[in-house]
Order: structure tokens, then sequence, then C-alpha cells
């Protein structure tokens, strides 16, 4: 069975590019949302085995995103994406429950890679 993916980037190219990297290579997009509320509200309804969440999104950040999402389900995965490979925020990512955090522009086998790291 296909794992589950919600996408969450307030920019459609990226959600467009990581949504090409992970149905190509066998994965389910079920969702899509361009800010951290709406992706609380997309993870509550959809339940996907992982979300890949932008760190800067208007509305929400990733970050508070996380923290509601790991609330819903503590044992939700998430994979944060960012374009400022900033040493703090990625230490702020996984403290706040992420899983691993990939830098943009994406290298689909780093992308790969965090996922099945995550779900394994």
């Amino acid at each position: 069975m296909a794992i589950k993916v919600l996408i969450v980037d307030d920019a459609a190219f990226m959600r467009m590019m990581i949504k090409d990297i992970l149905t190509k290579n066998g994965f389910e997009v079920v969702g899509e949302a361009e800010n951290g509320a709406k992706a609380v509200e997309k993870f509550q309804e959809l339940r996907p085995d992982l979300t890949t969440m932008d760190i800067t999104m208007p509305e929400m950040d990733g970050i508070s995103a996380v923290k509601q999402i790991k609330k819903i389900d503590p044992g939700a995965k998430v994979i944060m994406c960012s374009a400022m490979g900033q040493q703090a925020m990625v230490i702020e990512a996984i403290q706040s429950g992420a899983r691993d955090f990939i830098v943009k522009p994406f290298q689909p086998d780093r992308v790969l890679e965090a996922i099945r790291k995550a779900i394994g």
C-alpha cells in the first residue's frame, strides 16, 4: 500500500516539485496545504502517514503547525523543508517533533532518504 503524504508549502511550485519526486517513487500525495493553519486542518482530515512541512509560511509557520499536529497525533511523522538552512531553525524544528530536515532546492535523493528514514 502506498505511503500517504501531505505536502505543506506556501509556494505552489515547491509543492509541485515535492509531489513530482514522491509520485514518481510510488508515494501517494493525499493533500496539499499552503500554510500551517491549513496544514493542521488537512492533517486532521486526511491522517497522512507523513507530512512535509515548510517552515516560513503566512498565517501559521511550520514549527507552530508541527506542534499543533503533534498534539493531535503524537506519533505524526513530519519532515521540515526550508530554504534557510539556519541551525537554530533546524534545532527548533526537531525539538518541535520533526523527524528530519531537508533544504531547498531539493535533491530528489535527499528527499527520498529523509522520507524513508522517517517512515522506516
